[in-house]
Protein backbone atom coordinates (compact mmCIF):
# COMPACT_ATOMS: atom_id res chain seq x y z
CA UNK A 1 0.00 0.00 0.00
CA UNK A 2 0.91 3.53 -0.97
CA UNK A 3 2.33 4.86 2.19
CA UNK A 4 0.57 8.89 2.39
CA UNK A 5 1.91 12.17 3.25
CA UNK A 6 1.10 13.77 6.41
CA UNK A 7 3.77 16.36 6.33
CA UNK A 8 1.51 19.50 6.35
CA UNK A 9 3.26 22.18 4.09
CA UNK A 10 4.92 25.17 5.82
CA UNK A 11 3.01 28.76 5.56
CA UNK A 12 4.85 31.92 5.08
CA UNK A 13 4.08 35.38 5.34
CA UNK A 14 3.43 37.98 1.91
CA UNK A 15 4.74 40.94 1.39
CA UNK A 16 2.37 43.17 2.71
CA UNK A 17 2.97 41.66 6.24
CA UNK A 18 7.18 41.71 6.07
CA UNK A 19 6.33 45.44 4.77
CA UNK A 20 4.03 45.96 8.27
CA UNK A 21 6.84 44.63 10.14
CA UNK A 22 9.47 46.95 8.94
CA UNK A 23 7.54 49.97 8.98
CA UNK A 24 6.45 49.00 12.66
CA UNK A 25 10.44 48.72 14.06
CA UNK A 26 11.45 51.86 12.01
CA UNK A 27 8.58 53.69 13.26
CA UNK A 28 9.20 53.01 16.48
CA UNK A 29 12.78 53.27 16.58
CA UNK A 30 12.17 56.50 15.31
CA UNK A 31 10.49 57.90 18.17
CA UNK A 32 12.76 55.88 20.81
CA UNK A 33 15.44 55.51 19.30
CA UNK A 34 15.07 51.46 20.12
CA UNK A 35 14.65 48.85 16.96
CA UNK A 36 12.09 46.21 18.33
CA UNK A 37 13.50 42.56 17.56
CA UNK A 38 11.69 40.41 16.55
CA UNK A 39 8.93 42.96 15.67
CA UNK A 40 5.10 41.93 16.32
CA UNK A 41 2.28 42.99 14.34
CA UNK A 42 -1.42 42.23 14.12
CA UNK A 43 -2.92 40.16 11.33
CA UNK A 44 -6.08 41.63 9.59
CA UNK A 45 -8.24 38.25 10.25
CA UNK A 46 -6.85 38.78 13.72
CA UNK A 47 -3.83 37.21 15.95
CA UNK A 48 -0.20 38.01 15.77
CA UNK A 49 3.34 37.23 14.50
CA UNK A 50 6.97 38.37 15.37
CA UNK A 51 9.59 39.58 12.06
CA UNK A 52 13.22 39.27 13.04
CA UNK A 53 15.26 42.06 11.51
CA UNK A 54 17.36 41.39 8.98
CA UNK A 55 18.47 45.04 8.63
CA UNK A 56 18.13 48.69 10.08
CA UNK A 57 19.57 52.05 10.33
CA UNK A 58 18.88 55.00 12.28
CA UNK A 59 19.34 58.69 11.64
CA UNK A 60 17.49 62.15 13.20
CA UNK A 61 14.46 62.19 10.83
CA UNK A 62 14.60 58.84 9.51
CA UNK A 63 14.61 54.80 10.41
CA UNK A 64 14.56 52.23 8.33
CA UNK A 65 14.02 48.35 9.04
CA UNK A 66 14.01 45.50 6.42
CA UNK A 67 12.63 41.75 7.10
CA UNK A 68 13.62 38.80 4.61
CA UNK A 69 10.56 37.31 3.38
CA UNK A 70 9.69 33.79 3.85
CA UNK A 71 6.83 32.30 1.51
CA UNK A 72 7.17 28.74 3.51
CA UNK A 73 6.88 26.33 0.80
CA UNK A 74 4.57 28.16 -1.87
CA UNK A 75 6.73 29.01 -4.53
CA UNK A 76 6.63 32.63 -4.62
CA UNK A 77 9.11 34.59 -7.01
CA UNK A 78 9.38 36.97 -3.83
CA UNK A 79 10.82 34.26 -1.37
CA UNK A 80 13.61 35.33 0.47
CA UNK A 81 13.46 38.97 -0.92
CA UNK A 82 14.50 41.98 1.11
CA UNK A 83 11.34 44.02 2.23
CA UNK A 84 12.45 47.10 3.71
CA UNK A 85 10.46 50.14 5.11
CA UNK A 86 11.97 53.77 5.52
CA UNK A 87 9.69 55.96 8.40
CA UNK A 88 9.90 59.82 7.97
CA UNK A 89 7.90 62.35 10.52
CA UNK A 90 5.45 64.49 8.79
CA UNK A 91 3.18 67.52 9.98
CA UNK A 92 0.42 67.11 12.24
CA UNK A 93 -2.77 65.86 10.45
CA UNK A 94 -1.03 64.72 7.81
CA UNK A 95 -1.70 60.86 8.77
CA UNK A 96 -0.10 57.97 6.94
CA UNK A 97 1.58 58.54 3.23
CA UNK A 98 2.97 55.94 1.08
CA UNK A 99 5.45 55.88 -1.24
CA UNK A 100 7.13 53.28 -3.58
CA UNK A 101 11.01 53.10 -3.34
CA UNK A 102 13.24 50.71 -4.96
CA UNK A 103 11.80 47.46 -6.59
CA UNK A 104 8.37 48.84 -6.04
CA UNK A 105 6.00 49.12 -8.90
CA UNK A 106 3.62 52.11 -9.43
CA UNK A 107 0.35 51.97 -10.96
CA UNK A 108 -0.34 53.04 -14.47
CA UNK A 109 -3.33 51.86 -15.66
CA UNK A 110 -7.27 52.08 -14.00
CA UNK A 111 -8.94 48.77 -12.81
CA UNK A 112 -6.69 48.21 -10.08
CA UNK A 113 -7.39 48.56 -6.04
CA UNK A 114 -5.28 51.48 -6.65
CA UNK A 115 -5.70 54.44 -8.69
CA UNK A 116 -2.77 55.00 -11.44
CA UNK A 117 -0.45 57.16 -9.71
CA UNK A 118 -0.48 55.27 -6.76
CA UNK A 119 2.84 53.19 -5.32
CA UNK A 120 1.72 49.84 -5.79
CA UNK A 121 0.67 48.72 -2.18
CA UNK A 122 -2.47 47.45 -2.06
CA UNK A 123 -5.31 48.06 0.41
CA UNK A 124 -4.75 45.40 2.88
CA UNK A 125 -1.27 45.99 3.27
CA UNK A 126 -1.61 49.46 3.69
CA UNK A 127 -4.44 48.98 6.20
CA UNK A 128 -2.28 46.75 8.07
CA UNK A 129 0.49 49.76 7.89
CA UNK A 130 -1.97 52.11 9.34
CA UNK A 131 -2.75 50.21 12.25
CA UNK A 132 0.82 49.06 13.08
CA UNK A 133 1.71 53.34 12.99
CA UNK A 134 -1.48 53.58 15.38
CA UNK A 135 -0.42 50.87 18.09
CA UNK A 136 3.18 52.27 18.07
CA UNK A 137 1.37 55.97 18.50
CA UNK A 138 -0.49 54.91 21.11
CA UNK A 139 2.51 53.09 23.20
CA UNK A 140 4.53 56.47 22.78
CA UNK A 141 2.02 59.34 23.24
CA UNK A 142 2.95 60.30 19.70
CA UNK A 143 0.79 60.98 16.32
CA UNK A 144 0.48 58.50 13.67
CA UNK A 145 1.92 60.99 10.98
CA UNK A 146 4.10 59.80 8.80
CA UNK A 147 5.68 58.63 5.56
CA UNK A 148 6.19 55.38 4.89
CA UNK A 149 8.36 54.31 2.01
CA UNK A 150 8.43 50.34 0.97
CA UNK A 151 11.34 49.20 -1.04
CA UNK A 152 11.99 45.83 -2.54
CA UNK A 153 15.72 44.54 -3.53
CA UNK A 154 15.68 43.06 -6.51
CA UNK A 155 12.19 43.88 -6.73
CA UNK A 156 12.09 45.05 -10.31
CA UNK A 157 13.80 42.06 -11.60
CA UNK A 158 11.65 39.85 -10.08
CA UNK A 159 8.62 41.81 -11.38
CA UNK A 160 9.38 40.43 -14.52
CA UNK A 161 8.48 37.34 -13.58
CA UNK A 162 4.68 38.40 -12.50
CA UNK A 163 1.69 39.18 -14.41
CA UNK A 164 2.58 43.34 -13.23
CA UNK A 165 3.93 44.44 -16.72
CA UNK A 166 0.92 43.68 -18.11
CA UNK A 167 -1.45 44.66 -15.50
CA UNK A 168 0.40 48.02 -16.21
CA UNK A 169 2.40 47.84 -12.73
CA UNK A 170 6.03 49.37 -13.76
CA UNK A 171 8.94 50.12 -12.08
CA UNK A 172 8.76 46.74 -9.83
CA UNK A 173 6.34 44.23 -7.32
CA UNK A 174 3.30 44.84 -5.82
CA UNK A 175 2.94 44.60 -2.07
CA UNK A 176 0.19 42.20 -1.50
CA UNK A 177 -1.86 40.49 0.92
CA UNK A 178 -5.32 39.79 2.70
CA UNK A 179 -4.83 37.86 5.26
CA UNK A 180 -1.22 38.44 5.88
CA UNK A 181 -0.12 35.04 5.64
CA UNK A 182 0.76 32.87 2.72
CA UNK A 183 -1.11 29.25 2.26
CA UNK A 184 1.59 27.18 0.24
CA UNK A 185 0.22 26.36 -3.29
CA UNK A 186 -3.09 27.97 -3.03
CA UNK A 187 -2.94 29.15 -6.38
CA UNK A 188 -5.17 31.90 -4.81
CA UNK A 189 -2.30 35.12 -5.87
CA UNK A 190 -2.62 33.79 -9.54
CA UNK A 191 -6.01 33.87 -10.01
CA UNK A 192 -6.19 36.83 -8.05
CA UNK A 193 -3.83 38.31 -10.67
CA UNK A 194 -5.98 36.76 -13.65
CA UNK A 195 -8.97 38.88 -11.92
CA UNK A 196 -7.02 42.01 -11.73
CA UNK A 197 -6.14 41.77 -15.67
CA UNK A 198 -10.10 41.58 -16.19
CA UNK A 199 -10.27 44.53 -14.24
CA UNK A 200 -7.52 46.05 -16.12
CA UNK A 201 -8.92 44.61 -19.74
CA UNK A 202 -12.62 46.41 -18.51
CA UNK A 203 -11.18 49.81 -17.56
CA UNK A 204 -9.47 50.09 -20.57
CA UNK A 205 -12.71 49.37 -22.35
CA UNK A 206 -11.05 46.46 -24.30
CA UNK A 207 -13.08 44.37 -26.44
CA UNK A 208 -11.26 40.94 -26.61
CA UNK A 209 -9.50 39.48 -24.01
CA UNK A 210 -7.39 36.15 -24.32
CA UNK A 211 -6.57 33.05 -21.92
CA UNK A 212 -3.83 30.77 -22.85
CA UNK A 213 -2.03 28.00 -21.04
CA UNK A 214 0.99 29.06 -21.50
CA UNK A 215 3.81 30.89 -23.95
CA UNK A 216 3.31 28.82 -26.91
CA UNK A 217 -0.31 29.00 -26.86
CA UNK A 218 -0.19 33.08 -26.68
CA UNK A 219 2.04 33.35 -29.35
CA UNK A 220 -0.16 31.68 -31.69
CA UNK A 221 -2.89 33.92 -30.66
CA UNK A 222 -0.35 37.34 -30.79
CA UNK A 223 0.19 35.74 -34.41
CA UNK A 224 -3.19 36.20 -35.27
CA UNK A 225 -4.42 38.91 -33.86
CA UNK A 226 -3.08 42.75 -32.82
CA UNK A 227 -4.56 43.58 -29.54
CA UNK A 228 -3.19 44.80 -26.57
CA UNK A 229 -0.65 43.96 -24.00
CA UNK A 230 -3.41 44.11 -21.51
CA UNK A 231 -5.65 42.14 -23.66
CA UNK A 232 -3.60 38.77 -22.52
CA UNK A 233 -4.51 37.60 -19.09
CA UNK A 234 -2.08 34.99 -18.47
CA UNK A 235 -4.78 31.80 -17.33
CA UNK A 236 -2.44 29.43 -17.27
CA UNK A 237 -4.00 26.35 -15.67
CA UNK A 238 -6.49 28.24 -14.14
CA UNK A 239 -9.37 28.42 -16.37
CA UNK A 240 -12.36 28.26 -13.85
CA UNK A 241 -10.23 31.43 -12.13
CA UNK A 242 -10.64 33.13 -15.27
CA UNK A 243 -14.20 32.04 -16.69
CA UNK A 244 -16.00 32.20 -13.75
CA UNK A 245 -14.85 36.02 -13.20
CA UNK A 246 -15.79 36.86 -16.70
CA UNK A 247 -19.02 35.42 -15.93
CA UNK A 248 -19.68 38.25 -13.57
CA UNK A 249 -17.11 40.96 -15.15
CA UNK A 250 -17.83 40.21 -18.85
CA UNK A 251 -15.50 40.86 -21.68
CA UNK A 252 -17.73 41.13 -25.17
CA UNK A 253 -14.73 38.88 -27.06
CA UNK A 254 -12.42 35.94 -25.22
CA UNK A 255 -10.26 33.48 -27.15
CA UNK A 256 -9.18 30.83 -25.49
CA UNK A 257 -5.87 28.77 -27.05
CA UNK A 258 -3.77 25.36 -25.34
CA UNK A 259 -2.80 22.56 -26.22
CA UNK A 260 -4.63 19.19 -26.94
CA UNK A 261 -4.35 17.72 -23.80
CA UNK A 262 -5.30 20.65 -21.42
CA UNK A 263 -8.26 21.21 -23.77
CA UNK A 264 -9.53 17.93 -23.69
CA UNK A 265 -9.94 18.48 -19.71
CA UNK A 266 -11.79 21.57 -20.28
CA UNK A 267 -13.78 20.06 -22.67
CA UNK A 268 -14.48 17.54 -20.06
CA UNK A 269 -15.46 20.34 -17.48
CA UNK A 270 -12.75 20.91 -15.90
CA UNK A 271 -12.04 24.17 -13.97
CA UNK A 272 -8.09 23.56 -12.93
CA UNK A 273 -5.96 22.03 -16.06
CA UNK A 274 -2.96 21.43 -13.85
CA UNK A 275 -2.01 17.51 -14.19
CA UNK A 276 -2.19 17.35 -10.05
CA UNK A 277 -5.47 18.17 -10.08
CA UNK A 278 -7.49 17.02 -13.59
CA UNK A 279 -7.07 14.10 -15.51
CA UNK A 280 -7.73 12.86 -19.08
CA UNK A 281 -11.07 11.09 -19.56
CA UNK A 282 -10.15 8.93 -22.18
CA UNK A 283 -13.38 7.40 -22.70
CA UNK A 284 -14.28 11.19 -23.36
CA UNK A 285 -11.82 10.99 -26.71
CA UNK A 286 -12.83 7.90 -27.45
CA UNK A 287 -16.25 9.02 -28.17
CA UNK A 288 -15.47 12.50 -30.29
CA UNK A 289 -13.93 9.41 -32.36
CA UNK A 290 -16.82 7.84 -32.64
CA UNK A 291 -18.78 10.65 -33.23
CA UNK A 292 -15.94 10.87 -36.38
CA UNK A 293 -16.78 7.10 -37.46
CA UNK A 294 -13.20 6.24 -36.28
CA UNK A 295 -12.59 2.54 -36.99
CA UNK A 296 -12.89 -0.06 -34.63
CA UNK A 297 -8.57 -0.34 -33.94
CA UNK A 298 -8.76 3.30 -33.31
CA UNK A 299 -11.50 3.26 -30.99
CA UNK A 300 -9.97 0.82 -28.75
CA UNK A 301 -6.16 2.07 -29.17
CA UNK A 302 -7.67 5.56 -27.72
CA UNK A 303 -8.84 3.07 -24.46
CA UNK A 304 -5.08 1.48 -23.65
CA UNK A 305 -3.59 4.42 -24.59
CA UNK A 306 -1.18 6.45 -21.91
CA UNK A 307 -1.08 10.14 -23.09
CA UNK A 308 -3.91 12.51 -25.03
CA UNK A 309 -0.89 13.38 -26.69
CA UNK A 310 -0.89 9.45 -28.22
CA UNK A 311 -4.40 9.97 -28.71
CA UNK A 312 -4.07 12.32 -30.66
CA UNK A 313 -1.21 10.69 -32.88
CA UNK A 314 -2.84 7.32 -33.38
CA UNK A 315 -6.07 9.70 -34.92
CA UNK A 316 -3.59 11.38 -37.38
CA UNK A 317 -2.20 8.17 -38.42
CA UNK A 318 -5.79 6.93 -39.50
CA UNK A 319 -6.64 10.67 -41.05
CA UNK A 320 -8.62 12.03 -38.94
CA UNK A 321 -8.08 14.82 -36.45
CA UNK A 322 -9.35 15.03 -33.73
CA UNK A 323 -8.44 19.11 -32.89
CA UNK A 324 -11.37 21.03 -34.56
CA UNK A 325 -14.26 18.44 -32.82
CA UNK A 326 -12.53 18.85 -29.09
CA UNK A 327 -11.97 22.65 -30.17
CA UNK A 328 -15.93 22.59 -30.40
CA UNK A 329 -16.40 20.31 -27.36
CA UNK A 330 -14.30 22.84 -25.27
CA UNK A 331 -15.95 25.25 -26.71
CA UNK A 332 -19.50 24.09 -25.64
CA UNK A 333 -18.15 22.98 -21.95
CA UNK A 334 -16.86 26.62 -21.64
CA UNK A 335 -20.58 28.42 -22.66
CA UNK A 336 -22.26 26.04 -20.29
CA UNK A 337 -19.10 27.69 -17.44
CA UNK A 338 -20.30 31.15 -18.41
CA UNK A 339 -23.90 30.63 -18.05
CA UNK A 340 -25.08 33.05 -20.63
CA UNK A 341 -22.88 35.77 -20.13
CA UNK A 342 -22.83 38.46 -23.12
CA UNK A 343 -19.04 36.95 -24.07
CA UNK A 344 -18.56 35.46 -27.68
CA UNK A 345 -16.05 32.59 -27.34
CA UNK A 346 -13.69 31.35 -29.84
CA UNK A 347 -11.19 28.09 -29.18
CA UNK A 348 -7.87 27.63 -30.99
CA UNK A 349 -6.25 24.30 -30.04
CA UNK A 350 -2.27 24.61 -30.58
CA UNK A 351 0.58 21.88 -31.00
CA UNK A 352 4.16 22.18 -29.15
CA UNK A 353 5.46 24.14 -32.28
CA UNK A 354 2.81 26.77 -31.93
CA UNK A 355 0.42 25.85 -34.63
CA UNK A 356 -3.11 26.12 -34.78
CA UNK A 357 -3.93 22.91 -35.47
CA UNK A 358 -8.23 23.20 -34.57
CA UNK A 359 -10.28 26.07 -34.36
CA UNK A 360 -13.77 27.63 -33.59
CA UNK A 361 -14.88 30.80 -34.18
CA UNK A 362 -17.19 33.34 -32.34
CA UNK A 363 -19.80 32.59 -34.48
CA UNK A 364 -19.53 28.68 -35.06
Amino acid sequence: MERRQTAELRRGWTTGACATGAAKAAYFALLTRRFPDPVEISLPKGGTTYFALAHHTLSDDTAEAAIIKDAGDDPDVTHGALVRASVRRLPPGSGVLFKAGHGVGTVTRPGLPIPPGEPAINPVPRQMMRTAMAEVAQATGAAADVEITISIDEGEALALKTMNPRLGILGGLSVLGTTGIVRPFSCASWIASIHRGVDVARAANLTHVVGATGATSEDAVRARYDLDEVAFLDMGDFAGGLLKYLREHPVPRLTLAGGFAKFTKLAQGALDLHSARSQVDFSFLQDLLRDMQAPQGLLEGCVTANTAKEVLDLSLQADLDLSTPLAHAAKQAVLEILRGAPIEVEVLIVDRQGRVTGEVGFDD
